[in-house]
């Protein structure tokens, strides 16, 4: 298996499957090309699934269907997220360690789609205006941001931050 290419990982699940498209001087990546790519992507949020074609293809169904809400509305997307939540649902359970919910799928090529919608919800439940897309105008990357003051701008300050900093500069220059 190759390396996680992206330049942001380690997001919430549904925000790291949003940030498998990624551009590079100017052109849209997508690691979700092929199995390959998912088997990256599976391997890098440590889901137990097969990187077959029929989760490929329910992952890209989710990741459209994310799309639609974080970059859309949720008027316009929340159907599409809800046919992807229609595969699975938590069973609640008690175990020797407490209370707990266990994710059940009808067909288990749909698990790493529902999860990543699910946890969506969560994110909206938590904290819907920590979700964000990098202010960058060029980057389609999304965050969840978890700074204390909750003013985080870019995926990366070292990357899109910085890069706005130097047009900055350059254009301040430019006008002495």
């Amino acid at each position: 298996m190759s390396a996680d290419p992206r330049p942001l990982t380690g997001e919430p699940l549904s925000l790291d499957l949003l940030n498998t498209r990624w551009m590079r001087e100017g052109a849209v990546q997508d690691l979700l090309t092929d199995t390959d790519g998912l088997a990256v992507w599976l391997a890098a949020n440590r889901l137990d699934a097969d990187a077959d074609a029929a989760t490929l293809r329910h992952v890209l169904q989710a990741r459209d269907a994310l799309a639609a809400v974080v970059d859309g509305s949720l008027a316009e997307g929340a159907a599409a997220v809800d046919a992807v939540l229609a595969h699975g649902r938590i069973r609640a359970t008690l175990s020797a360690e407490g209370p707990g919910e266990l994710p059940e799928f009808r067909d288990g090529s749909w698990g790493p789609a529902w999860l990543a919608a699910r946890n969506y919800l969560e994110l909206l439940a938590t904290a819907p205006d920590r979700i964000r897309r990098c202010a960058h105008g060029a980057c389609i990357l999304h965050f969840f941001d978890t700074s204390r003051n909750g003013t985080r701008r870019w995926c990366s300050m070292a990357a899109c931050g910085n890069r706005a900093k130097a047009s900055r500069h350059y254009a301040r220059s430019k006008e002495a």
